[in-house]
């Protein structure tokens, strides 16, 4: 068996797959009518949000790593289930979802993401940007479907797009530093 140092660090994959598809839907929240829900968005869900952090999430298993296979393989099902939330009505397989409905379900992985951001105290302080701009768009998101505020929908896409940027951000940091050997891109690590 592979020593968990011979394998390649997965959270970068993990962190683009959530980045990317974070930033694409946020852009649809923070303007809806000048982006509309459309395949593209659905499409990075199930493969590169999905799949992409499943597949992040099973390495990450393979390294010992029991925080990133519960933060990637989790965040790859929720964008999977978010997708089948949105398609499973269209296909005429289940009812739509009330948005009042979806306030509680977005609102749990805010609980879920608030308790995976305490596990990032002792890491560097770009993952905790990340889980903790991640604890505020899932709350942000639950208010708007429990109220109907565009208004806090749209402050929600907003913060989900920096939320989305900081996860790319660190992603890269994490393969560029690696690979050029020094600190390009800091992540503030704890001291």
């Amino acid at each position: 068996m592979d020593k968990p140092e011979s394998l390649a660090n997965p959270a970068p994959l993990g962190l683009m797959g959530f980045g990317m598809t974070t930033v694409l839907l946020n852009i649809h929240n923070a303007l809806p009518t000048c982006y509309p829900l459309s395949a593209m968005i659905v499409a990075m869900g199930v493969f590169y949000g999905g799949m992409a952090q499943i597949i992040a999430g099973v390495m990450e298993f393979k390294k010992g790593n029991t925080f990133g296979l519960t933060a990637f393989t989790s965040y790859g099902m929720f964008w999977l289930s978010l997708v089948g939330l949105w398609v499973l009505p269209k296909l005429g397989w289940a009812a739509p979802t009330p948005e009042h409905f979806m306030g509680w379900y977005l609102f749990m992985w805010g609980v879920f993401t608030l308790f995976m951001f305490f596990g990032t105290l002792r890491a560097n302080r770009a993952l905790q940007f990340v889980f903790g701009s991640l604890v505020v768009l899932f709350f942000l998101l639950a208010i708007r479907d429990w109220t109907g505020s565009k208004a806090i929908g749209a402050l929600a896409g907003w913060e989900g797009i920096v939320c989305g940027a900081s996860a790319i951000y660190l992603a890269m940091a994490e393969i560029l530093n690696e690979k050029l050997g020094r600190t390009v891109l800091p992540i503030c690590p704890v001291k």
